[in-house]
């Protein structure tokens, strides 16, 4: 069997529906829901009953972050979780495990989210088609700018991987015209300038920001970067297709295990 046929025959037994074909399904929902979590923080075992926790509550897709050393859009919590991850020897190849897993296990797309030097130390293009194999439907690289990531790009264009790219506040109209061109899936607009894990403060500058994201943009729009309660994900509605979740849920599970986790899930279940 040679690696084309290899690489057709895992994706075939393993890859979700394209994520832009998933997105652009009818649905009852008001607004989607999108997780996070850091692969081996603070174990692989709690991971996975994160995940299955979020399929049982009805999120729609979810963001598997590789930990790395140096997290330059994560806040407090995030870092301090990859440097927690990191210390127990968390590896690329054991998060493409666990990947390859929950796709296998749950009906549902999930996104790798990393930094570039992971995807370089490993190659980038097998890297694209490892993920393209065990079924990841999409990649967010925040420092993998588009205007010099022509490997990277090519890479997902080839092996069907969407390159999930990044709009804030702050972008201007003409590279956010050319973002908007290169990204795959949905575009990722981060509601304000900073780190994850902020309270963001919506006003009327964000209300226009979503508005000319919506707009301007070629795929679906999820929002991310300080959702943190019901209120948040319901200002969203209307505005935005995905309500993206994550530091907030890092910061239950450390607080009350599981448990909180369920009730600020159960909190979301009309939406």
């Amino acid at each position: 069997m040679t690696n084309g046929q290899h690489l057709s025959h895992a994706r075939m037994s393993n890859m979700p529906t394209p994520l832009a074909e998933y997105l652009s399904r009818q649905t009852d929902k008001k607004i989607r829901i999108m997780a996070h979590q850091i692969l081996g923080y603070p174990d692989f075992e709690t991971n996975y009953k994160m995940i299955s926790l979020l399929h049982q509550y009805g999120v729609d897709l979810i963001e598997l972050q590789i930990p790395f050393s140096e997290p330059i859009a994560d806040g407090p919590i995030f870092l301090r979780a990859n440097q927690g991850a990191l210390e127990r020897g968390t590896t690329v190849e054991q998060c493409l495990a666990f990947a390859e897993r929950v796709v296998r296990d749950f009906d549902m797309p999930f996104i790798f989210m990393t930094y570039y030097n992971v995807l370089y130390q490993y190659g980038v293009e097998r890297f694209v088609e490892k993920c393209a194999a065990i079924g990841v439907s999409g990649l967010i690289v925040p420092d993998a700018y588009p205007e010099e990531s022509e490997i990277f790009l090519r890479a997902c264009r080839s092996y069907g991987v969407e390159p999930i790219l990044l709009v804030t506040p702050y972008t201007t109209e003409e590279r956010f015209a050319y973002i908007a061109s290169q990204t795959g899936g949905m575009l990722y607009c981060v509601a304000r300038k900073g780190l994850t894990g902020t309270q963001t403060v919506f006003d009327e500058a964000t209300t226009q920001f979503l508005g000319y994201c919506r707009e301007h943009a070629l795929t679906p729009i999820g929002v991310g970067f300080g959702i943190q309660q019901r209120s948040d994900v319901e200002y969203l509605i209307g505005k935005s297709d995905i309500a993206i979740i994550g530091s907030q849920l890092l910061k239950l599970l450390e607080e009350g295990g599981l448990r909180r986790v369920e009730e600020f899930l159960a909190s979301l279940a009309e939406l």
